[in-house]
This record gives structure tokens, C-alpha cells and sequence, in this order.
């Protein structure tokens, strides 16, 4: 049973309350952004900083990816704070 699973004790109700249930769906949802992040990141990243894959990365290689990482962390906390203002 997945941890989202209600069951029953044999009167039919849910094993775990509403807050429960969505603080775990938040837990979810949160991983789930991190996760999908991290491979965006990665990705666009990857294809604007490594032009030659190898065993190792160059100097311009490595200062490439620190600063489009960067750049993709401000980006999102800027996104993250207009939203949060337009739902004030």
C-alpha cells in the first residue's frame, strides 16, 4: 500500500486525516517540482555549456554550468516571489 492509500479499519473510515493527506500530496508535489527542475536544469545546461563531452570538464565548461545554474535558481526564486505577490 503506497502511502497515499486510505484502507480501512473495518468501519470504513480512512486511516489518515484530510490535513495528513495533503500535507503528503505537498511533500509529493514539492519533490516532484524539485525532480523535474533539477532535469531542466541539467538539461539546458548541458546543451548550452558542453560542447565536446568527455571524461572531464574543462575550465569554460564548468564556469558555464555554475553560471546557467545559477542564472535558472534566480530566475525561478523571481518567478516564485511575482506569484506569491499575485496571489497577495
Amino acid at each position: 500500500m503506497d502511502s497515499f492509500s486510505t484502507g480501512s479499519s473495518g468501519t470504513g473510515s480512512p486511516q489518515i486525516s484530510t490535513d495528513e493527506f495533503m500535507d503528503q500530496m505537498k511533500v509529493q508535489l514539492a519533490q516532484a517540482y524539485a525532480q523535474e527542475f533539477l532535469e531542466t536544469v541539467r538539461e539546458k545546461c548541458f546543451d548550452k555549456c558542453i560542447t565536446k563531452p568527455g571524461s572531464s570538464l574543462s575550465g569554460s565548461e564548468s564556469s558555464c554550468i555554475s553560471r546557467c545554474v545559477d542564472r535558472y535558481i534566480e530566475a525561478t526564486g523571481i518567478i516564485g516571489r511575482a506569484l506569491l505577490s499575485a496571489q497577495r
